[in-house]
């Protein structure tokens, strides 16, 4: 059976996945795209089911009469410049669509337990004090300055970090791929993270493809987010000065979240190199030396200038030290989905109330043996 497919569908689709057509060619299941572009042939159903896959595009695109105009499902804040980002790649629309329904089905779930509105959710607007908010934010989450400061690394504060913010209600969700496919891996170029924003089921995304160094500000910067319940999605970093003022307001909170001013002007003993400063700081507050460099400038201890080209220069270092690992699939899913996620979904599941097979899909696996195991590392008992 062959199919009727505009040929300039075939060239958005491509365009969209970041494929280029003669590399694809290339491929057995192919050759014949070019005809396909051209008008000259029409591929089979079979055929357009794959390329379909080999484009992450959904499969319905191909029979409408023109390609689609695709925009970002929630608010998009990032920016180049003063000008908005456009053409969402399909990772990112797929991660996305994923966390929304993850969202949805806590939410339910949520609801089904007679659980009530988180008061923090939206419980400060861009009138509030930033210092304000941020000592809230901290002393809600237990994040401890002393505690932090005897952690034997900042990548262990982070985890604490995303454990607290967990705990409290917040589903933290940190990966570097779509889903469960290792092959599509998320671009922090494009996106660094997002906040979606719900009384009931808060989430916050991060890029774990983006730097440990600059995860842990993500967080805090979703994290305001949530405070003033704005979903959005984020493209900040540490000296990031963005022209929204939601974005501005985020930023100052995630700032003083990290590393309050004054217990900085505390720590900071001077007549050290700028060297030798960072890394004593960063390891007194156990955030990432790019936190300190932006707190120091706040403090008024490095210009402009200054501040922009040891940023440059600490950033190539650390990203020279980052090293990426698999790691166990039963630790790294719970941080991909988050662990409140995941336990909210697996009792569910063994309780009735979900079917397995939502479950799976919610997971990104298959197997029922994964699902048993996944459930032991996460204390459900049968």
């Amino acid at each position: 059976m062959r199919v009727d497919v505009k040929p300039d569908l075939f060239l958005w689709a491509c365009e969209r996945a970041g494929r280029n057509i003669d590399a694809l060619a290339q491929q057995q299941s192919f050759r014949k795209l070019p005809a396909w572009v051209s008008g000259e042939e029409r591929p089979t159903f079979k055929q357009l089911e794959k390329f379909a896959q080999a484009t992450y595009t959904p499969f319905g695109y191909f029979f409408l009469p023109e390609p689609p105009e695709e925009s970002v499902p929630i608010p998009d804040l990032r920016t180049i410049g003063s000008q908005y980002l456009g053409h969402p790649s399909p990772d990112l629309l797929d991660t996305l669509y994923i966390c929304q329904q993850r969202q949805e089905w806590y939410r339910d779930f949520a609801r089904s337990m007679g659980e009530k509105p988180l008061p923090f959710v939206g419980s400060a607007n861009l009138e509030s004090d930033t210092v304000e908010v941020a000592r809230h934010i901290r002393q809600a989450l237990g994040f401890n300055i002393d505690e932090r400061r005897h952690m034997p690394t900042w990548t262990e504060a982070l985890r604490r970090f995303i454990q607290q913010a967990d705990s409290f209600g917040i589903m933290v969700m940190v990966s570097g791929i779509v889903g469960s496919n290792t092959h599509r891996s998320l671009d922090p170029q494009e996106f660094r993270g997002f906040a979606l924003a719900d009384p009931l089921a808060p989430l916050v995304f991060i890029n774990g493809k983006d730097t440990k160094a600059a995860q842990m500000f993500t967080l805090a910067h979703e994290l305001a987010h949530i405070w003033l319940g704005e979903t959005a999605l984020s493209d900040v970093g540490p000296v990031t000065m963005p022209s929204n003022k939601i974005e501005l307001w985020c930023n100052h909170v995630a700032a003083e979240l990290l590393v309050p001013l004054p217990a900085l002007r505390e720590a900071y003993e001077g007549g050290r190199s700028l060297r030798e400063e960072l890394d004593h700081l960063a390891r007194w507050f156990k955030v990432s030396t790019l936190v300190i460099l932006r707190r120091l400038h706040d403090a008024g201890k490095l210009t402009r200038d200054e501040l922009w080209h040891a940023y440059d220069k600490e950033l190539d270092r650390l990203r020279a030290m980052s090293k990426g690992s698999g790691g166990n699939f039963y630790l790294t899913l719970p941080a991909r989905v988050s662990k409140r996620f995941a336990r909210a979904l697996v009792i569910s599941t063994l309780e009735g109330q979900t079917l397995h097979r939502d479950a799976f899909r919610l997971l990104g696996f298959r197997k029922h043996a994964t699902f048993r195991e996944l459930a032991y590392q996460l204390e459900v008992t049968f």
